[in-house]
């Protein structure tokens, strides 16, 4: 019997020898895909945890702990971070505030616009913010319009920073503030016939002229920013001009979201046109409030309060929305900021996420924690360090709100055209992620015995988008063979059985 005994160890531990063996090596057909795009191996880290029962089963891993530049999949840390510290119900809020007096429909002193990181405050929800105002009876303020971004320091995050990239009028690249009216982007219609490019701002705003030098081109109406250069802004008069530059698609229409002008001007404009469109008077300007605004000393008007955050998630992650991401991550900041009066917001969101981190066991050494949204050079995390978040998030009681944001295989979000064909396809969700030196793919893939992996998977290289077939290729490798390559029958969508 001890004689058994001792064989069926032996053979165990020869077997778990073997799968640690084959767990340090790169499936045959990624290492093709890797030479054919001219990266090196050493180039990708990689890692693949088991979820759930299975005592047995063994991660695999490809340099796990290297710290890579994670792109876009640095969302899944802020939303499973905020999830866990600020719940699916939280929720982002805009008011309108004064300490002036109301006397025959004239508020006679400052309006204060008081913003609490809003997602969804749009030109429509403005527009219904300043009609429940006009219907409170004033029609005549005389004062200014007092701007309050001090729900985070520093209240205007975005000056000072030199552009992301050649491309900084494009909405990918805005930095939020705690306001965030219409996304701080202006919008145009874009419109060409057979001989010109007609454009006009929507909707028409007070003290702002758009013109067009834009030549025609024959590029399709879709790729309408291939041609796209940089307008020239300039002031004349009491007035900003817009040149629009560049090339635009011959008979093509489009409105696009712009960030052009600064954003206290747009909310200047925003303000005037729509409050004098509703048949207000303004005598005022607006201006930027030095502090936060004391609720003890002003009264509320008028306040609106945004979708949850858990319904935003999913078109965040699925979308991979950047500024939306980095309202999340700083929200995770705000709750510490009476107690740490010099900080910034973002050092203690920061802090925020590596406290998280600690309290589930994650070692974060080598984390570097930018703006949470992986629109970034600087921001590291090593695959095996967001698997172990995507670990802790599978097991969490908020896993049904964070699973569902994430883009299913072959079917929506940004996997929607990936590993349509493959095994992974209708079943895995994943989030992608792309910079110009990396790629990267993080979530969760079910193997053909229907055990579920946290991945995660970086290339960074100056060919990386060349690379991306790879990462789809271990993916389906997990989804049909396991990560170990142990084949076996599953039925339904996409599979080898019945």
């Amino acid at each position: 019997m001890r004689h058994c005994l001792r064989h069926t160890l032996f053979a165990w531990l020869c077997c778990t020898a073997l799968h640690s063996f084959a767990a340090d090596r790169l499936p045959a057909n990624v290492r093709a895909a890797l030479a054919q795009a001219g990266v090196p191996p050493e180039a990708l880290a990689a890692v693949a945890l088991p979820l759930g029962p299975g005592a047995f089963v063994r991660p695999w891993r490809w340099r796990d702990t290297q710290p890579m530049a994670p792109a876009s999949t640095m969302k899944l840390v802020t939303s499973v971070v905020a999830l866990a510290q600020l719940g699916p119900n939280h929720r982002g809020f805009t008011a309108l505030r004064t300490a002036a007096p109301v006397l025959n429909g004239v508020l006679h002193g400052d309006l204060v616009l008081q913003g609490g990181a809003d997602p969804d405050l749009g030109v429509a929800q403005f527009w219904q913010m300043l009609l429940d105002l006009r219907e409170q009876g004033i029609t005549h303020i005389d004062g200014d319009l007092v701007v309050d971004r001090n729900l985070w320091r520093p209240a205007r995050p975005d000056v000072g920073l030199p552009p992301f990239d050649e491309a900084p009028e494009f909405p990918y690249n805005v930095i939020p503030d705690a306001l965030q009216l219409a996304g701080n982007l202006l919008t145009l219609d874009l419109h060409s016939d057979g001989t010109s490019v007609r454009a006009k701002t929507w909707p028409a705003l007070s003290g702002i002229h758009l013109s067009s030098r834009m030549a025609l081109t024959d590029t399709a109406c879709k790729d309408w920013d291939a041609d796209w250069q940089s307008a020239r802004v300039s002031s004349e008069a009491a007035q900003t001009l817009i040149e629009l530059q560049g090339g635009f698609p011959r008979q093509c229409s489009q409105r696009a979201e712009l960030q052009l002008i600064d954003r206290q001007q747009l909310t200047e404009a925003l303000f005037k046109t729509l409050w004098t469109g509703l048949g207000g008077l303004w005598t005022g300007r607006a201006r930027e409030a030095e502090a936060p605004t004391n609720a003890n000393t002003t009264r509320l008007l008028v306040q609106r309060t945004s979708r949850t955050w858990g319904e935003v998630l999913r078109p965040m992650n699925k979308t991979s929305d950047n500024a939306h991401t980095r309202m999340l991550f700083m929200a995770l900041g705000v709750p510490a900021m009476a107690s740490e009066p010099t900080a910034r917001t973002a050092d203690l969101a920061g802090r925020a996420v590596r406290r998280w981190m600690s309290e589930n066991g994650i070692d974060s050494t080598g984390l570097v924690l930018d703006n949470g949204s992986g629109l970034s050079r600087s921001e590291r995390i090593s695959p095996r360090q967001l698997a172990q978040i995507l670990k802790v998030a599978h097991s969490s009681r908020f896993a049904p709100d964070f699973m569902m944001s994430l883009p299913v295989a072959g079917v929506d979000g940004t996997m929607r055209n990936r590993l349509k064909s493959s095994g992974a396809a209708g079943w895995a969700r994943l989030k992608t992620g792309t910079l110009r030196d990396t790629t990267a793919l993080a979530g969760y893939v079910i193997d053909p015995k229907g055990r579920p992996w946290a991945v995660a998977m970086m290339i960074n290289h100056d060919f990386a988008a060349n690379a991306r077939p790879a990462l789809d290729l271990l993916v389906d490798g997990i989804a049909r063979a396991g990560p170990h390559g142990a084949p076996a029958l599953r039925p339904g969508p996409q599979a080898e059985g019945p």
